[in-house]
């Protein structure tokens, strides 16, 4: 697998990205996306909401060799974002013990509080 670079043409803002983000990646050929590591916070953001929006579809509809590039473009999203943001908040019910915690409470009779 090769990978290289090619740039999108003239320079300006496109789409409310910087000049240096009108070049995209390239893996044998077929567009990647831009390096998430020369995004900004906010550009992160936004392609890790479209990825995510588009996730149930590709899922679903998508050839192998889509679900196979929206895998891969998720993972370099998610990761990048994880990089920057290693002391992310973690809300208790969304952890193992918080899970079965809240297992435990649906699981109380009707009228008896849960543990």
């Amino acid at each position: 697998m090769s990978t290289s670079r090619i740039p999108l043409g003239g320079g300006g803002s496109r789409g409310g990205y910087p000049d240096r983000m009108n070049e995209h990646d390239t893996r044998d050929g077929a567009m990647t996306g831009v390096d998430p590591g020369r995004l900004d916070d906010q550009q992160l953001m936004k392609e890790l909401e479209t990825i995510h929006r588009t996730r149930h579809d590709t899922l679903l509809h998508g050839s192998d060799d889509a679900l196979r590039a929206h895998n891969e473009r998720m993972a370099q999203l998610e990761g990048e974002w994880l990089r920057r943001n290693p002391r992310r908040p973690v809300a208790a019910g969304r952890t193992r013990e918080g899970a079965r915690e809240r297992v435990g409470g649906e699981a109380a009779t009707p009228g008896t509080p849960a543990t």
